[in-house]
């Protein structure tokens, strides 16, 4: 009888250390199989960490990398359409700290759907919300090797701009009206990190300008990175207002026609570096 229950008991201890083995780490039981990100930057931090079968869907603007393309778009920025975000059954929703994105939260939690909106307006905060998607995705490890990567290229654009004198940068990101860079703005720290020195040192972090307002801040350099508009890159020329700002009538501008290198984003290091070549012509980084 004791020999039945012995063997009885070893039966089942067996086959509970069987099923402890099979069954898949307890981390992994809350990782969402289904994510519906909202901004290009969440969208290519998603794919960065290698998480990219579990996207369902995303912004209109999310074009990176170019198979996201295929997915089903669920609005923009800040017009997300809410209807067509639950219909896909989302686990988790993500995007940048946007107008929008306070509503959605409410809406969507409400509805039970994890959320996170973290701000991008740093490359610190960068930093952060690739760890946070990283801790929600189970992915900490790659999130670690995105952000060593970044630092990593970061560090060496430094290196190669340290030595160099530093333009007085006017970063546009508007041409009709004039709205550039200002102080403590996104694009404020990529000219900072590229090696300028912006023009622009107050009205608050995106200000609208006008043509006398940009001569007399007398940048060294204008970078146009207005691609958003029809045009953008063809509407400052010497021939018009534009004229009385000495560098565009000796030539000194420059059109970043890549939207994607302004991106606050896991590509931000690549963004930097196009911005630095801009600012410093024939810039070397190893």
């Amino acid at each position: 009888m004791r020999r039945r229950v012995f063997l009885a008991f070893l039966a089942f201890a067996l086959a509970l250390a069987f099923a402890c083995k099979t069954r898949p780490p307890a981390r992994d039981a809350g990782v969402p199989a289904r994510v519906v990100s909202l901004s290009p930057s969440t969208t290519e931090a998603v794919a960065a960490l290698g998480a990219l079968p579990s996207l369902v869907g995303r912004s209109r603007y999310c074009d990176w990398p170019p198979e996201v393309t295929k997915l089903p778009e669920v609005g923009g920025y800040v017009d997300p359409n809410l209807e067509a975000i639950v219909a896909l059954r989302p686990d988790l929703v993500v995007g940048a700290r946007g107008p929008a994105g306070r509503r959605i939260d409410d809406v969507l939690r409400a509805r039970g759907v994890a959320t996170y909106f973290p701000p991008t307006e740093s490359v610190a905060d960068i930093f952060a919300m690739i760890r946070g998607l990283g801790a929600r995705l189970g992915r900490e490890p790659a999130a670690a090797r995105v952000v060593a990567a970044i630092e990593s290229k970061l560090a060496a654009i430094a290196s190669a701009t340290r030595a160099l004198a530093r333009p007085r940068v006017l970063l546009l990101f508007g041409v009709e009206p004039v709205v550039a860079a200002g102080p403590e703005s996104f694009g404020d720290e990529l000219v900072a990190r590229a090696g300028g020195a912006n023009v622009v040192t107050s009205g608050g972090s995106y200000p609208t300008l006008d043509i006398e307002a940009v001569a007399g801040l007398d940048p060294d350099v204008v970078v146009d990175a207005a691609v958003a508009e029809e045009h953008g890159a063809q509407r400052i020329d010497a021939k018009g207002p534009w004229s009385r700002v000495r560098a565009v009538r000796e030539g000194h501008v420059v059109a970043l026609t890549d939207e994607a290198a302004l991106r606050p984003g896991p590509r931000v290091a690549d963004g930097v570096a196009v911005l630095a070549r801009a600012v410093h012509p024939g810039l070397v980084i190893r």
